[in-house]
């Protein structure tokens, strides 16, 4: 190691009138080089840097560009949807319209069927209780009848002598003789 200082250090005495030498001060060769490294970084590296920042750039644009073509699909399905929600809300509320109108006819068809099924066991009932009435007044005439008739039987049994049965017999010959010749 000794070497290579001493000869280091050598260089640096090296006369400095047109002649080329090694700089020994590590701050001033330091920026030198670091200028010296930078500037070839620089001059070459800028393509390399320019063509990753153009990748980059080329890439953020085109996924702006996807997010874009993605949100406009997304606003129109999102349309299509309003459209498709609205047609069926309008459905909806024509089907529940309509139900309500059926609703109604079908509750004045029932109330009308109601009424006409009242009538009618209104007419039967009359019917019903006008033969009843018919059938009663019948067989309390025919028990009437039966008793007036058993009532003159026994009239008759009691005030019927041969006189007046001879009486009556001709009476009534009498009657059916007048009654031919008219």
């Amino acid at each position: 190691m000794k070497n290579i200082t001493d000869s280091f250090l050598c260089l640096s005495y090296w006369p400095s009138a047109g002649s080329f030498g090694f700089d020994t001060d590590i701050l001033a060769t330091n920026l030198i080089n670091l200028s010296v490294v930078l500037g070839v970084l620089i001059f070459f590296g800028k393509g390399v840097l320019s063509d990753l920042l153009d990748n980059r750039k080329q890439r953020i644009l085109r996924t702006i560009r996807n997010s874009e073509e993605l949100r406009e699909g997304a606003v129109e399905q999102l349309e299509k949807a309003r459209a498709r929600l609205r047609k069926v809300e309008t459905e909806a509320d024509r089907f529940r319209v309509n139900g309500y109108s059926e609703i109604e006819r079908e509750k004045l068809n029932l109330i009308n069927s109601i009424y006409t099924t009242l009538e009618q066991l209104e007419n039967y009932k009359n019917e019903t209780i006008h033969f009843e009435q018919q059938r009663a007044i019948h067989q309390v005439q025919q028990r009437v009848l039966q008793q007036a008739l058993q009532g003159a039987l026994g009239t008759l049994n009691s005030c019927l002598n041969n006189e007046l049965h001879l009486r009556t017999i001709s009476a009534n010959i009498d009657m059916f003789g007048a009654m031919k010749d008219d």
